[in-house]
């Protein structure tokens, strides 16, 4: 199932990557859960379970599935995503103008 995605969510993923530093593990956990909430694709329920060994992909799997728990629908994690990112932004700083890193290169 599609869902809509708000402009400010867009525009705070894109915000998210101009950060001037990085954020806690616990707030990195936060903001993916909130994002994979956000985007449903695909949506929890479709979404493989992590490997054994995969630590990190089980942390990341379960904080979202905690969103999922508690209900929180699509539309209220696009919510809580762009105001989480408006905090940290304040936190560790932002900078329109910073080329986003690329990422797993």
């Amino acid at each position: 199932m599609a869902v809509e995605k708000t402009p400010e969510f867009l525009a705070a993923i894109e915000s998210s990557r101009k950060l001037l530093a990085k954020p806690t593990d616990d707030e990195l956990l936060m903001l993916y859960a909130l994002f994979k909430q956000g985007m449903q694709d695909p949506p929890f329920e479709s979404a493989p379970a992590p490997g054994t060994f995969d630590f990190k992909g089980k942390y990341k799997y379960n904080k979202w599935k905690s969103i999922v728990d508690d209900n929180i629908s699509p539309e209220e994690a696009q919510t809580r995503y762009v105001d989480l990112i408006e905090k940290l932004k304040a936190k560790y700083g932002y900078d329109e103008s910073k080329e986003p890193e690329q990422v797993g290169k």
